[in-house]
């Protein structure tokens, strides 16, 4: 039992795993006593500290550079931020190739009017419509932003009304 006691008190762990009556079973209470009077008795009644809250190497994010190999291979260069549907620009011109209709995600129900345009980068995406009725038509020129409605799958910009050759809303009469 004593051998127990002292890979616990080297492990740094609690002695309340051990029962106590066990050192009284022994009959050994002197060497108990010694093993208790030793300068790690100290952790042996208190928990260890929390693994989460010291501080580690694997916590770190970045490894750090020796002067040498910052030398070599010269300063960190930033990561490319991610660019939207526009590639980071506020509005693209493109071309209307295909004006049709998708229906939204799960819960709700409608006809969404969309059209595929080829942008002036010259990649082709899917354009959603605002509004009540729309003028487009193929080879119309549009101007797009990056705004995406939540209920479409892979829609990712929005054409701007009243813009080129897309019309403003036509206002209600009562």
């Amino acid at each position: 039992m004593l051998g127990l006691r002292r890979s616990l008190a080297a492990l740094g762990r609690m002695a309340a795993v051990v029962p106590r009556g066990s050192t009284a079973a022994t009959g050994n209470m002197q060497a108990t006593d010694a093993v208790l009077a030793s300068p790690s008795s100290h952790l042996l009644t208190s928990p260890p500290p929390c693994p989460l809250l010291t501080p580690m190497r694997t916590y770190y994010r970045h490894k750090t550079l020796t002067l040498h190999q910052l030398h070599l291979r010269g300063p960190p260069k930033p990561k490319p931020k991610k660019l939207g549907g526009t590639e980071g620009r506020p509005q693209l011109k493109g071309v209307v190739l295909k004006v049709f209709i998708r229906k939204p995600k799960k819960p709700n129900s409608a006809n969404r009017k969309c059209c595929r345009v080829r942008l002036s980068t010259g990649r082709e995406a899917v354009a959603f419509i605002p509004g009540e009725g729309h003028n487009l038509q193929e080879h119309n020129v549009v101007l797009v932003e990056g705004k995406r409605p939540q209920d479409l799958v892979g829609v990712k910009l929005k054409v701007v009304r009243g813009a080129l050759d897309c019309a403003h809303v036509k206002k209600k009469t009562q």
